[in-house]
């Protein structure tokens, strides 16, 4: 298990972490972009061609992340 540490006033405190080990269930557009380097522009095209299928939830838009994963892996949904 990783351990991270932390600073806070200048004090160093270590702890376990388990953040590697919990997966997403879905991405925000940014998040998206962030983790499959690729655009806005491009992400939104995919959704409005129907290659990605997103969840919308009161304002926000959500792509799952195996929605997201089968665009990467070239399988469409």
């Amino acid at each position: 298990m990783p351990v991270v540490e932390v600073f806070v006033f200048n004090r160093r405190y270590s702890m376990k972490s388990d953040i590697n080990h919990i997966q997403k269930l879905a991405y925000s557009i940014r998040e998206a972009c962030s983790v499959s380097s690729l655009g806005r522009t491009t992400l939104y095209a995919h959704i409005a061609a129907g290659r990605l299928r997103v969840t919308r939830i009161g304002g926000r838009t959500l792509i799952p992340a195996e929605a997201l994963h089968a665009l990467i892996n070239g399988r469409t949904q």
